[in-house]
């Protein structure tokens, strides 16, 4: 509920502080030997220790902060734990971009997002490795901290010499993203890892974020809020506003977009 925002949101950003922390241990210890061991998942995504690491340290944060909403996360889900959802409840990637870590870019995050009768109305992103977390919430707008320093963001006004398209480092679709944008007006386009490219929209650095490809709720739910905090917009390729907490949290396609 609205009223209880201002609380949870620093108390939610220390929880991905400390998962994000957990990361980094690990990304160090990597630095100066083999490759993470990588397991995969039915769906052959990849999981390192990373990712179940940073989930156990959200997991127990939340279910101290509010044991009494459903935490529904991607390593838990996948093994089985699958929560039931109700009309409030939060959506944890603990490790998005998990090709990012190992490829060793940097381009990875840490994604806690609470929703609400279908809808994403707190959320924050952290990528560890950089130096920057997003946060927002409904009501209280968005902010970027980073360098010991936070500022507010918003979504920009698409510029007279086109926009910036935004598309994903390690999912893309070069046939479909070009279909999808023909007719258009173009002024670059860039490559970001994980929910960063939500991001980038809220924080007035790209414009739209063609997603033509499979995502999972907790993928995005996280961004989502920030961006909707921001003033952006998720919608599907049919133009509705895309909701959470649907049969089996497949995301259709969609479209991420800033100010209208």
């Amino acid at each position: 509920m609205k009223d209880d925002y201002p609380e949870l949101l620093p108390q939610v950003e220390a929880i991905a502080r400390h998962a994000g922390a957990a990361i980094l241990e690990l990304y160090a210890q990597q630095e100066n030997s083999a490759a993470p061991a990588v397991a995969y998942k039915t769906d052959a995504s990849p999981v390192t220790a990373a990712d179940h690491a940073a989930e156990a340290v959200i997991l127990h944060g939340l279910a101290q902060l509010t044991p009494e909403i459903p935490a529904i996360s991607e390593e838990a889900a996948c093994a089985g734990r699958l929560p039931e959802p109700g009309a409030r409840f939060w959506l944890v990637d603990p490790l998005d971009g998990t090709k990012e870590f190992i490829q060793r870019n940097g381009e990875f995050t840490v994604n806690i997002g609470l929703i609400e009768a279908g809808q994403p109305v707190l959320g924050v992103v952290l990528a560890p490795a950089l130096d920057r977390l997003y946060a927002g919430a409904a009501g209280l707008g968005a902010y970027l901290a980073t360098a010991g320093q936070i500022r507010p963001i918003r979504c920009r006004a698409v510029p007279a010499e086109g926009c910036t398209v935004v598309f994903s480092r390690s999912h893309g679709n070069d046939g479909a993203l070009a279909a999808f944008l023909a007719g258009r007006r173009v002024a670059r386009s860039i490559s970001a890892g994980s929910s960063l490219k939500l991001c980038l929209l809220a924080s007035g650095e790209a414009d739209l974020y063609p997603r033509l490809g499979r995502t999972m709720e907790w993928d995005i739910a996280a961004g989502h809020a920030v961006l909707r905090a921001a003033g952006g917009h998720v919608r599907t390729l049919q133009g509705a506003e895309l909701g959470y907490g649907k049969p089996g949290l497949d995301n259709p396609r969609f479209v991420a977009s800033g100010r209208d």
